[in-house]
Formats: structure tokens, sequence, C-alpha cells
């Protein structure tokens, strides 16, 4: 019988991620180019190996057992390992990473997001990265880095960071301890601001609003997208009925149709509060005003190395862009339709 270290290999764990997503072995064997067949034989000697059932044999679609979702969701995590460890290792070889991954909350400002794109591709362009006198060409033209960037919600931003899905987050909550080989730097204050649309019923109430007039209407929330760490709840009460949406965005389209209240970040709002299409409202309940940091983990040391860990010299370039306040500033501040009239040098 094959050794469960024998037959935990990448092709396989592979195998499993493309025959979940596909949900059918069909589907994944033409997707890897197999015949069906010959995939189902991969699954059974995974199996044997393993001494568990994988797939639900009564069910006619790709349908994982416990074990198999175990199974699935760990090799997610160890496929993403191993090409951490792939990146890891041509940095050191060649100072830039192949890919930087980006963990954005999606409270911060887009717009500034895709200028940082932009400033970052027009600084790696292979003509602005041409040699100079005296320097190693090879050393001059490192391959291009790769960005990826994935949007989180609350503790799903930490969380993005701390399990090795991202290499820097933006946005995530300065009160929460960092993890061990985290670096947290402060970002900034988010004001938040109660409000609900002119026509709600909570529109005319008088001010300000307590508990006991809050609980009778709906309230709109944006779900944690965070899987493993403690998902954060703000400001709902119990027993208060409500509507969960993805992110702020869709929770501003909520208010903004009289679906229910709720705390929403000021500049977020700026623009529907000043033109009339929310109203903001006094509430007794302590005002949430979150500050936000941005993090990335700590380099590794390497033993009987001859110079302290540094940074990758992608994430390198970030956080030389996260240092200037104006930077900060946009970050937090620039949504709406006014976007282009505010700086983001310095």
């Amino acid at each position: 019988m094959t050794k469960p270290r024998s037959a935990l290999t990448p092709d396989a764990l592979t195998m499993m991620d493309v025959i979940a997503q596909t949900g059918s072995f069909a589907a994944a064997a033409r997707q890897l180019g197999k015949v069906p067949s010959a995939l189902t034989y991969s699954v059974r000697q995974l199996e044997d190996a393993l001494d568990v059932l994988l797939f639900d044999r009564r069910s006619r679609q790709a349908k994982l057992t416990a074990a198999g979702q175990e199974l699935l969701d760990e090799g997610r995590r160890l496929l993403e390992q191993i090409d951490a460890v792939a990146n890891r290792v041509k940095r050191v070889a060649t100072g830039w990473e192949t890919q930087l991954s980006i963990a954005v909350d999606d409270v911060i400002s887009r717009t500034t997001m895709l200028e940082l794109c932009e400033a970052f591709y027009a600084a790696t362009a292979p003509a602005a990265r041409a040699p100079r006198a005296g320097r190693n060409p090879a050393d001059a033209t490192p391959p291009a880095t790769r960005l990826r960037f994935r949007t989180e919600v609350l503790a799903g931003t930490w969380e993005a960071l701390v399990t090795g899905q991202a290499d820097l987050a933006i946005g995530v909550g300065t009160s929460r301890e960092p993890a061990s080989g985290v670096t947290l730097k402060d970002l900034g204050p988010l004001p938040f601001v109660f409000a609900v649309a002119p026509h709600h019923a909570l529109a005319a109430a008088s001010e300000p609003l307590d508990d006991a007039e809050l609980i009778r209407h709906r309230a709109v929330a944006v779900a944690d997208s965070a899987h493993r760490l403690q998902p954060i709840t703000v400001n709902l009460l119990p027993g208060q009925d409500v509507l969960t949406v993805s992110d702020m965005h869709s929770k501003i389209d909520a208010l903004l149709r009289g679906l229910g209240c709720g705390f929403v970040p000021e500049p977020m709002a700026r623009d529907h509060i000043e033109a009339g299409r929310l109203v903001v409202k006094v509430v007794e309940r302590r005002q949430l005003d979150s500050r936000l940091g941005y993090a990335c983990r700590t380099p590794v040391a390497v033993r009987g190395a001859a110079r302290k860990a540094q940074p990758g010299l992608a994430l390198r370039w970030w956080l030389e862009r996260l240092e200037s306040p104006a930077t900060r500033a946009a970050l937090l501040e620039r949504h709406g339709s006014r976007v282009g009239d505010r700086s983001m040098r310095g």
C-alpha cells in the first residue's frame, strides 16, 4: 500500500481541488487533460493510502465526505505554502517576489489602490529598471512581480495575512494584538456615522435615537469574511432584524433603498449625505470610530546569514509608499465622485 506521505503530492491535492471546483469527475478530467477512469483510479489510490473515503459514492455528484472536505481545506493551505516557498526561493535569488498578494479591507479606497498599482507598474517596468553604470544588469532587471488583490471584511483582512494568503494587509483593525511575526503600523482613523434614507421611518424620529427605538427597525450589516478567526459583529442589537450583505458598497446601496439602517464610514457615504440621499442621525450608543492600520509578515531571519532579513523589493516598494501621510489619508478618504480633486502626493 502506498504510504500517505507518498500519496499526498501536489498533483493529488490539485486534483482534489479541481474536482471540488468543477463538481464532477468528468468535468475535472477534462480540465486536467485526463480520461475520467484515470482520475477515478487516482482518487481510489489516494483513498487507499489514507484509508478513508473522500467522496460519497451514493451521490451522482462529486460530493465530499467530511474527511474529503478536511483534505481539501488542508490541501489548499499546503498548496499555498508550496507556492509561497517557491516565491521566497525566487526572491532570495533576485530580490523581487514572483507574486505579491495584498489583502485590502472593503472600506479602503479602491481608486487609491489602483493608482498605487499604476505607480508600481510604472516604477518596475523594464525601462524604469534599466541597469546603471557599474551594476550587474541581472541585478537591475528582475522579473515582473505579479500583484494579486483580495478584498476582505473585518477580521478576514487579518486572517488573510496570518494564514499566509497575503503578504500585506491594508485596513486591518489596530485593536487586535498582532500575531507573532507580524509588523503592524498605523493608517489612521476612520469615522463612522449612523445613516438612513430620507424615506426611512427613522429619518423623522427625534434624536438621539436609543436602543429601544433602533431595535424596532431592520439593521443592514456586512458579513465578516473570516473563516478561521473569530468573526467580528459590531453594533447589532440582540433580537434585531438584520439584512446581511457581502460588502460596504452593498450596505450603502441597501440604505439608499430604505431597506434598513446602520453605521457606515463617513468618507464612503459623504457624497450621498451631502446630496440628501442619506440622512445622518444621532444615536445614544457610542459612535463607532475605527482606527485602521496596515500589516505585513516580518521576514524570517536565516541562521548564519550575513545580513538581517529584509522584505522583498516589491513589498518594500509598497511599504515605502504607505509611509506617506498623503497616501494613508487617501486610502481612507478618497471615495465617491470627487476623488480626482485630491492629490496623493507626499
